[in-house]
Formats: structure tokens, sequence, C-alpha cells
């Protein structure tokens, strides 16, 4: 998936852990990798310095923020890095998206200019990064974003070389409908010309789900029925997590061409002992779908595969590279809903 990205001209990675660090660095030598974590132990800041490359960081404390400038020391003379290139992340609103990122990192509004102050005095280059949470099913998850964004900058008067509106930008499934990514696009850029920012300043974006999610489907086969549940071959433990764990609708397809009754709804449990293991939907399927059958189960992309472990024995997989189009998109050239349908009210 890497190497894809790289010759589809995807030079800058975020990277979450040293090892993520290690494996990226591996595989394309000459990318620009991110420590975009905002919580990291001075090792691994350490090796990402001096073995690995890594000149950018994100932080959202004054701690974090002294941890990077002692890990980052010459071990000769024990000067500080004067070729830092800091994030100082911001802790905004996710009631646009379907699953928050807001409690978790982030400095306040009210810490924003402080750190935003200090942080300019250990670096070469600063940033502001933010995450609306994943899947914002508004285009105004950015815009609240970016005002906040504006308040925290116009307070610290610094110079800010970088914005980063983090991911959020949704993919199409069963019941979500977002508005198409061209909508997104024009209302960040619109929001970000508008920042008091350095002329020359960059605008980034994390597009995890929107970039990765339509990439992936996995097959599984009916074990058993009952009733209206399937017992099917992966599940909790498997690239199924989501669909678990919160609930999270992937579109599905039978693959057999003898069934011939009408769709109901169904809910699916996975091969494991564990009574957890258990995914409500619904996930629509023909009426008549009976062990032995199977059934394709799309847009996994995103976090599917990053899930699975070995619980029970279970977990392996054979991987096929195919050439179809993914079950939905939000790329394909269809507007599913109006632009008018992107005004927010507000209460």
């Amino acid at each position: 998936m890497r190497s894809v990205l790289w010759e589809g001209g995807v030079t800058h990675f975020d990277v979450a852990s040293i090892t993520e660090v290690r494996l990226v660095r591996g595989i394309l030598p000459a990318a620009v990798l991110c420590f975009m974590h905002p919580v990291k132990t001075p090792a691994a800041i350490r090796e990402a310095y001096f073995e690995h490359g890594v000149r950018t960081f994100s932080l959202d404390t004054v701690e974090e923020l002294e941890k990077i400038i002692d890990a980052c020391r010459s071990p000769e003379t024990g000067e500080a890095p004067r070729d830092l290139r800091l994030c100082v992340r911001l802790r905004v609103s996710s009631e646009y998206s379907e699953l928050s990122l807001a409690s978790k990192f982030g400095c306040d509004l009210i810490e924003a200019p402080a750190l935003l102050r200090e942080a300019r005095q250990h670096c070469d280059w600063l940033g502001v990064c933010f995450h609306v949470g994943s899947q914002a099913m508004t285009p105004f998850a950015f815009v609240q974003a970016l005002d906040r964004t504006r308040a925290a900058i116009a307070e610290a008067s610094v110079v800010i070389d970088m914005i980063d509106v983090g991911g959020g930008f949704p993919s199409a499934y069963p019941g979500l409908e977002p508005p198409p990514m061209e909508d997104y696009f024009a209302i960040i850029a619109k929001h970000f010309e508008a920042l008091p920012i350095a002329y020359n300043a960059e605008l980034w974006c994390e597009p995890g789900r929107a970039l990765s999610a339509e990439y992936s489907s996995m097959i599984v086969q009916v074990n058993k029925r009952r009733g209206e549940e399937l017992y099917i071959n992966d599940g909790a433990y498997g690239a199924l997590y989501d669909a678990a764990h919160v609930a999270w609708r992937f579109p599905v397809k039978a693959l057999e061409d003898d069934l011939i009754q009408e769709d109901e709804d169904f809910a699916f449990y996975g091969p494991t002992c564990d009574d957890a293991d258990y995914m409500k939907g619904p996930f629509t399927l023909p009426a008549d779908i009976q062990a032995g059958d199977y059934i394709e189960i799309g847009m996994l992309g995103a976090y599917g595969a990053a899930m699975k472990t070995g619980f029970n024995g279970y977990g392996n997989a054979q991987i096929v590279t195919v050439a179809d189009e993914p079950m939905m998109s939000l790329f394909n050239g269809t507007r599913q809903r109006e632009a008018t349908d992107n005004v927010v009210s507000l209460r």
C-alpha cells in the first residue's frame, strides 16, 4: 500500500510509533516521516531523530516539548537541536463525526497561545494540527476547527508555517452518505486562506479513511444460520473489529447466484468462542442465504487488516489483488447530496 501511495505522489507519511517509523523508512528511504502521536517516549524520539531522520514531531503540552528537545540534543555537545519542525495539536470538537477523537489529545484554546510561543523558540518551522474525529459527516466540522485555530494563532502572535487539518475525511457506508470530497476541500481552502499565517504556509491533511477504506474487501463463509443470525468465519477479533465494537455497518453482498428471495436484515457472529464476537449490523442479504454460502464485506481498508488478531487460532487469510470497483465510493463522480445539504443549523 505504501509503495502504491509513493508512486501516486504521496511522499509525506504520518507515523504514530517507532515501529511505524522503522517500517516506512525501510520501505521508502526517501519519504518524509512525521511523528504525529502527541505522546512519545524519549527513546522513540531519539531513535526517530538520530537514526531515521525524523524532524517533524507533534505535541500538546510543554512537558512533551521539553521531552522532544532533550531527546534530540547532541550526544557530543549537549546542544539543543536547531532543525526541529514542531506541530502543536489543538483540541477541537468531534460533534459532527461518527467517532470522536476529541478527548485524548490536544491542548485547550486557553493553553494554546503560550505553547505556540514556547514551541516557536525551539523550532525551525512551526505548525498547528488538529483532528475533527473519524468520519466527519459535514464540512462544517473543519470550519469550527479552523476558527479555533485562527483564535489560537492570533492570540499567540507567532509565525505559523503549516496548518494540518488532520483526518476525518469520510467514506460512504450503508446509512452514512456524506457530501462529496470536493465540498470538504473547497471549504477548507477558503478558511485556510483567511488564517493569519505565513504567506508561504503549507496546508496538510491526513486522509486515512477516505484514502484507504475502499481498497479492501473480505470474503467470508457462512458456517451456520440461526434465524436472522449468521455465524461467519471472521469477526470481532479479526478484520471486523469496528463492526463489533462500534457497530459499524459495512456494505455486504452475497456471492451465490442461486439466491432468489428478497433481502432481509441479519446479524453476524464471528468464529471465536467469545459472546462479544458479535456484529449486530444490520447486514442486508437475501433471505435464503444458508451455511456454506459466501459473502463479500466491503470498505474494510481503513482499519480491518490492522485490527486482526490470532485469538482462538483464527485470523489467517489469503490475500488476492483484484482490479474491480469498490462496493461504495465517494470518488465515482456522482453527487449523492446537493451542496445546499451542507448547511448546518446551529442551536
